[in-house]
Formats: C-alpha cells, sequence, structure tokens
C-alpha cells in the first residue's frame, strides 16, 4: 500500500506571519497557553526530520507539507516526495487563518492527493532510526494501542479530552465495542498499560485512552466517517482560531477509529517515546544520540530552563546520526 507522511510546521519569525497573529490575538502573551511562544516557536531541527525521513523511512510515498504558505529556505520543493500544502489547499476559508492545531488537523482528509494510508506528525516528532511500514500498518489497518487512562478533566488539553468522549459515548456502546475486538483490547502484547481495561471492564461509559504523543497512522476513510457523524460539532468548534476548551482534537478521530475496530493491536510504547523538555532534556538528548527508539517527541515548553544550551545539546545529538544533507534539502 502507499503510505502519506504529513506534516505540520509554522515559522512565527516570519513577518508576514507576525502580522497577521496580531491582527488576531494581539501578541504573544506566555501567561496564556493558547498563545505562548512555545505553541509556534521552530528551534531549527525540521532539517532532521527529513533527514530522519530519508535514511530511516525511505519508503514513504509523499510528504505532505502543510503550513499557512511558508517554506523553509533550504526546502527542496521540487524533490518528487514532497507536496506543499497551504492551509487554504484544505481548510475552508471561513476558519482562516487559523493558529490552532485541533482545527488544522482535523480537516487533514481534504488534501489534494492525500493517501487513503496516512501517518500525522506535529513537527517535533521524529523518526531516528530505522522503521518500517508494518510499525504503522499492518493488514491494511493502523498500528495503535486501546488502552484507557484516567483524566482529572482539569487541565485545558483534560477538558478537550473530555469533549472527545461526550461525542465518542453518543455513537458506541463500550460494552459492545469491546466484546466484538475482545482480543484487541485485550492484547497481553499492552502489558500493564492495558490495567484499567480490565478494572474498568464492567463500567458501561468509554473513558479517556492512553495517547503515545507521536506519530499517529490513520485512516483517510476514518475523518470522512467522523466528520458525517459529528458535521455540527466539528464545524461549530473549527470557528475557534486558538486553542479552546471546547475544542475536538484529533484523538476523536483516533479513539473513534479504534472504537470501529479500524486497527491492529500494537504496543506502542515498545519503541516511541515522548520526552518534556521541562524536566527531561538530558534524557531526551541521551535517546536521540543513541537511537534509543523509532520516534521521539521532543515537547516544548516556555518553562525551559537554559533553553539555547538545551537546544544546542539536542542539535548535536541530531548530527551525530544523521550529518548528511538528503535530497530534500538544496
Amino acid at each position: 500500500m502507499n503510505i502519506d507522511f504529513a506534516v505540520t510546521w509554522v515559522d512565527m519569525g516570519d513577518p508576514e506571519w507576525k502580522k497577521t497573529f496580531a491582527e488576531y490575538a494581539g501578541k504573544i502573551d506566555n501567561s496564556k497557553n493558547e498563545v505562548s511562544e512555545a505553541r509556534f516557536r521552530d528551534y531549527g531541527f525540521l532539517k532532521y526530520w527529513f533527514r530522519g525521513v530519508e535514511k530511516f523511512a525511505p519508503w514513504v510515498n509523499k510528504i505532505h507539507f502543510i503550513t499557512c504558505g511558508q517554506k523553509p529556505e533550504w526546502l527542496n520543493e521540487n524533490h518528487p516526495q514532497i507536496n506543499l500544502v497551504n492551509h487554504e489547499d484544505y481548510i475552508p476559508k471561513q476558519f482562516l487563518p487559523c493558529f490552532n492545531s485541533a482545527v488544522i488537523e482535523r480537516f487533514l482528509h481534504k488534501i489534494p492527493g492525500l493517501s487513503e494510508h496516512f501517518v500525522y506528525f506535529n513537527d517535533d516528532f521524529y523518526i531516528i532510526n530505522n522503521i518500517s511500514q508494518d510499525r504503522f500498518f499492518r493488514n491494511g489497518l493502523p498500528c495503535d494501542i486501546a488502552a484507557f487512562r484516567i483524566n482529572d478533566g482539569l487541565s485545558q488539553w483534560g477538558k478537550r479530552i473530555r469533549n472527545n468522549i461526550r461525542l465518542i459515548n453518543r455513537h458506541f456502546d463500550k460494552k459492545e465495542v469491546m466484546n466484538r475486538f475482545h482480543d484487541k483490547w485485550f492484547y497481553k502484547g499492552y502489558g500493564i498499560k492495558a490495567r484499567w481495561n480490565y478494572i474498568l471492564k464492567p463500567y458501561g461509559k468509554f473513558v479517556c485512552l492512553r495517547t503515545p504523543h507521536n506519530a499517529q497512522p490513520y485512516l483517510k476513510a476514518t475523518f470522512e466517517d467522523v466528520w458525517a457523524a459529528a458535521e455540527k460539532e466539528l464545524t461549530e468548534t473549527s470557528a475557534n482560531r486558538f486553542r479552546s476548551v471546547t475544542d475536538y482534537t484529533p484523538e476523536l478521530f483516533r479513539t473513534w477509529q479504534i472504537c470501529k475496530g479500524n486497527f491492529e493491536p500494537y504496543n506502542t510504547y515498545n519503541d516511541t517515546k515522548m520526552y518534556p523538555l521541562i524536566i527531561k532534556p538530558k534524557q531526551a538528548v541521551a535517546a536521540v544520540r543513541n537511537q534509543s527508539y523509532k520516534l521521539v517527541c521532543l515537547n516544548d515548553n516556555i518553562r525551559i530552563r537554559n533553553y539555547e544550551q538545551v537546544m544546542e545539546n539536542i542539535q548535536g545529538a541530531f548530527e551525530s546520526i544523521l550529518p548528511e544533507k538528503s535530497g530534500f534539502e538544496v
């Protein structure tokens, strides 16, 4: 099968972007999560994302590089595997400009030429070791982990996840789903990650699922299915230009995909790791340098101490494993 990658990126240093952002938000405000610098800043590692794809996942069909019309000066836009995608190419104009990743992501299925099987990346998700197609898809289905976790619903993220789950519970019966796809929910390979599946088996409603914060495989048909069922809710909240507690996040589409049984059970934590740079910068550097996982997320935060030094150390780690320019660079 053809498997595409889709990756989003923004350059907050772009004068045109700054002008548009100021028109709708005033200015960057680090006291507000939805408009903080950490939401938009680029620490210059995008070329390593492309180098990682070329070296460790050369089988990819197309890379859909999604921006608001921006392009790094070093990017070879004539590379046969690259498709430059402007927000205007697939997001309805009434919702533009948009600074809300939840909205930018929910229209992915509208990207012209996107394959039925695709993997979605944020620009802080990196491939750092050899990875095969069947890490993402087996038997034509996305590889994923169906395992519950507890969500206190207090954070902005937690509140948005609750929006997803309320919608899921309106459309799916938990007991019926878990009985029908029993072997996928109680797959032994999940190990201790699935302990809440057993504890909550008698409970009649879905709760939050574990979400490995990293590259996520999807079927394009999943997006079409969710939109057909929840067009009203998704259309209304697509007017949120910035992150909002009323949002439905991409986890809605992932959870829907799992509830439909459209996945192959796989413990994604085996080769995937998210490093919050605010608390684990040294561990992140070591993981990249030692290629400890196939996929890592280097999660930014405005309160990272010694930010410049942390970024310099991470760049050094990337250079140690990906020193050569890729064909995606001019």
